[in-house]
């Protein structure tokens, strides 16, 4: 029997395409305009369809033909489109072009005739005025016959078995005559909530996520390169044995990947001054240092929400990754990666700042697998696990800079290439800036 199909509209990195993946749909193809979160979907995804173009003027057709899934039914579309969701006194938010790229999302899943569509934004569009445009959003879903679950719901990473308090607003949508799919009722609490009480199990912690991740200070090479071959693992909790995908459970229901589990990868180290050890030391669990304004990790809590840092546009700043609740230092890309949901199978970019970004910007996998399940479920389909193993895409895909990634795809450089020695970026051509305001990639 094959496996439902999904398409990644502003897929990122791929943390909807891994969660809806994991939950037992075959996701043929992803839409994104930045190369290097490209390169990287085209790494961990090798069976989809990477499109590098932007959802402006892309039909439905072009995605099914980049797919090779001819008129094949779509059974859902995913993804979350940037929005700046202002209320405009007497217009409509989705007129305003700032918002084009909902509008796309909208037309794509009516072009697409999928069955179902889930999108997902931050919470700040329940809020105050946003609150207008998601109303005008849901209502133009209804427009093109789809049905929406009413309430709509924000929900917390941190309930669905991720170690960080992350909330997401989730729209979830079937076309007329379809069943709507239900929100995914929580199935962890973080540690110290009443487990009794509300019948749950506890959620992992920080140091169930990173305590058997050997030291990235340990390797002389992690200054120069992002991976070392290393036999320095600790015991592994549930969740990190889940993370290093030491039993056939771990895959749940996606592709288990050819890779090597001896590799710590994604752990280049950072640079920090004896000065700001000593204030990451002194700083208390669960607070926020001072000075540099990280929050530092509780050993027995959950991290805060992980940032992407910023583009060329606003600056180029670089994601505010969290203090070690152990080591006086910030912790890895692939820390953060396990404080996320990623397992280490999954690859990011070799550089601290596109890594960094690349998790930031994406959905918790464990939570896209949760609302995935519940789609799965209104679509009346039992997953399965597939057969057989998957190879991951070529190294060099994850270790390409703006330039060579943009080449590789053939498009524009989405945002500047950064100048390490002023810390700016710039554009190389007027044009691509003016791209880049009319679609306002990536907030």
């Amino acid at each position: 029997m094959a496996r439902p199909i999904g398409i990644d509209l502003f897929s990122g990195v791929g943390g909807l395409s891994l969660g809806f993946e994991q939950a037992g749909f075959d996701v043929v193809a992803a839409v994104e305009y930045d190369s290097i979160h490209a390169a990287a979907h085209e790494f961990n995804f090798p069976g989809c369809a990477v499109i590098p173009r932007s959802v402006v003027g892309l039909s439905g057709a072009e995605i099914r033909d980049a797919a090779g899934i001819g008129d094949r039914r779509v059974d859902v579309v995913f993804g979350g489109a940037p929005c700046q969701g202002f209320s405009l006194i007497g217009q409509r938010v989705l007129d305003d072009p700032r918002n084009a790229l909902v509008r796309d999302y909208v037309r794509i899943v009516r072009e697409l005739d999928a069955n179902f569509f889930v999108f997902e934004n931050v919470k700040g569009l329940t809020l105050g005025d946003q609150r207008q445009f998601l109303d005008e959003i849901i209502t133009a879903f209804r427009d093109i016959g789809y049905n929406v679950r009413l309430p709509w719901k924000v929900l917390n990473a941190s309930a669905f078995g991720t170690p960080q308090d992350r909330q997401r607003l989730i729209l979830l949508g079937a076309r007329r005559g379809l069943p709507l799919p239900e929100y995914p009722a929580p199935t962890t609490l973080s540690a110290g909530a009443d487990l009794q009480l509300h019948g749950l199990t506890a959620g992992p912690t920080c140091e169930d996520a990173l305590g058997d991740l050997p030291d990235a200070e340990l390797f002389e090479s992690l200054n120069e390169q992002d991976w070392v071959r290393t036999e320095r693992w600790g015991a592994p909790s549930t969740y990190a044995a889940e993370m290093r995908c030491l039993h056939r459970s771990a895959w749940h229901f996606g592709h288990p990947r050819i890779w090597d589990p001896a590799i710590l990868s994604s752990s280049i180290r950072s640079e920090h001054t004896e000065i700001s050890r000593r204030r990451f030391r002194e700083t208390a669990a669960g607070k926020v240092e001072p000075i540099s304004r990280l929050f530092k990790l509780p050993a027995d809590g959950v991290a805060n929400t992980l940032r992407a840092g910023s583009d060329s546009k606003r600056g180029a700043f670089t994601s505010p990754r969290p203090i070690h609740y152990r080591h006086a230092r910030c912790v890895t890309v692939r820390e953060m990666a396990r404080l996320h949901g990623f397992p280490d199978w999954f690859g990011f970019h070799a550089t601290k700042w596109h890594g960094a970004r690349q998790i930031g910007n994406a959905v918790p996998p464990p939570l896209a697998r949760a609302v995935a399940a519940k789609v799965l479920t209104s679509a009346g389909v039992t997953p399965e696990r597939p057969d057989g193993v998957i190879a991951l895409g070529d190294s060099h895909l994850l270790q390409m800079d703006m330039s060579k990634a943009s080449e590789h795809f053939g498009i524009p450089i989405p945002i500047g290439r950064r100048d390490r020695k002023s810390g700016t970026h710039k554009r190389k051509q007027a044009e691509i800036e003016a791209l880049h305001q009319k679609q306002l990639l990536y907030a």
